[in-house]
């Protein structure tokens, strides 16, 4: 079955949910209102760093399967699907903003086909699917939950390869729609109503984050009793039950996803009268994770008023160039509090990209720690696995370094005469 669908938005959803289903062999059209950003993509210019999706918005265009436009009319009529990628930052009550949502239905109503589904791909709080509906006003017109399940930096892989397709709708033979556009693609589907549809996002990285905050408190046992966290996380991840998937200790959660989700599953807990008070902890595990790794720099080197330390790694996980609540960035805040001087680099964001006030960003690695204290290790690139360690030895002022991701060869750096302070070891 091949398929006219439109997406609203080209953002990291939107742009890979557009060249995936064109992949697929659907027709796409891809529906922005910033003119700039169509244009580039028309020449096939992608502008956020995910492995595979240029080559598919390059195959896209070619095949014509994929276009870009601003005019929501061309984008919307005629189409049978409409893809709601539209951004749900966190409000300052912890709950997720929908005003881009809702602005959008009010452009794409007019031009929607009778009979055509609008699905919000987006993640969404529970009542969203309900609340488009309302503000469509379009009794003609289906709306269905199909939430994305996607990480930075495997997002095409991710898209192709799903765990589950979920599709939440009020009538199954309009989720069976939905479902036939991802055909090709074998995953099984979970389907339901609406609101269990929204909630199931939520849950799931909700989970996930209170997984790591669990396993950076194992860590701090480890290192309190003398343990190595490794082997510990070894030893528990053959367990069946638990897995080894997202026991790996860090500097602390972030990205665009975690930290929004579960202060909105908080929220939501909050306004059914449910005080969700795991989940709540397990945010300021995470809270204070920023500041036990800033400790370790202290331990090092003392006081850090005036000592220059250089940061390997901004973005919030390796293979991305984003930014948005970035651990790295939690963590360098509170190194700019204490009087520190920070260099960084990391190999997804240049030089001439404004990243924050305080931080000088060179283009490479040495230039970074060049004449520091000490080396903060906070995004696992794979390159920082494979530096050269005489040479960041030569080109450090002391050979201290807070391996905050635990990447690199400790033993290795101490046979060389490295200070190492790691997580969940002592």
């Amino acid at each position: 079955m091949t398929a006219r669908i439109a997406v609203v938005g080209t953002g990291y959803v939107g742009l890979t949910t557009g060249a995936c289903l064109s992949h697929l062999g659907h027709d796409v059209v891809c529906l922005d209102v910033d003119a700039e950003k169509v244009e580039k993509l028309r020449s096939g210019h992608v502008p956020i760093l995910e492995e595979g999706l240029d080559r598919l918005v390059e195959e896209g265009l070619h095949t014509s399967k994929l276009a870009f436009t601003t005019d929501v009319a061309a984008a919307v009529r005629g189409s049978e699907f409409v893809f709601l990628c539209l951004p749900t930052p966190q409000a300052d009550d912890g709950s997720a903003d929908l005003s881009f949502v809702e602005k959008a239905c009010g452009q794409i109503s007019d031009h929607l086909d009778a009979g055509a589904v609008v699905i919000n791909k987006s993640t969404v709080p529970v009542g969203t699917t309900q609340l488009v509906a309302d503000a469509l006003g379009r009794p003609d017109v289906e709306v269905v939950s199909n939430p994305e399940f996607l990480r930075q930096g495997t997002a095409v892989h991710d898209f192709l390869n799903p765990d589950r397709i979920v599709i939440g709708a009020r009538d199954r033979s309009v989720a069976l729609r939905v479902a036939s556009l991802y055909l090709e693609l074998g995953a099984p589907w979970v389907v339901t109503d609406p609101p269990s549809a929204e909630l199931i996002k939520y849950v799931a990285n909700s989970f996930l984050a209170t997984k790591l905050s669990f396993v950076n408190s194992v860590a701090a046992v480890s290192e309190a009793v003398g343990a190595d966290v490794e082997d510990v996380i070894r030893g528990v991840g053959h367990d069946r039950r638990i897995g080894h998937a997202f026991l790996q200790p860090g500097p602390g959660w972030g990205g665009s996803c975690l930290p929004k989700d579960t202060s909105a599953l908080a929220h939501i807990a909050d306004s059914a009268g449910y005080e969700f008070g795991l989940l709540r902890s397990a945010m300021q595990v995470n809270d204070a994770q920023f500041g036990r790794i800033v400790g370790k720099a202290e331990d090092l080197v003392g006081d850090l008023n005036g000592k220059r330390v250089a940061v390997w790694g901004l973005t919030f996980k390796a293979n991305t160039d984003d930014l948005r609540d970035s651990p790295a960035l939690r963590i360098i805040d509170r190194l700019l509090a204490r009087g520190a001087e920070v260099r960084a680099f990391d190999p997804g964001i240049g030089p001439d990209r404004s990243v924050a006030e305080g931080i000088e960003v060179v283009d490479d690695m040495f230039a970074a720690t060049r004449g520091a204290e000490v080396l903060m290790v906070l995004t696992e690139w794979g390159e920082f696995r494979r530096a050269d360690i005489e040479q960041l030895k030569e080109s450090l002022a002391s050979p201290n370094v807070v391996d905050a991701r635990n990447l690199l060869d400790h033993t290795a750096m101490e046979r060389n005469g490295f200070s190492v302070r790691a997580v969940g070891r002592s």
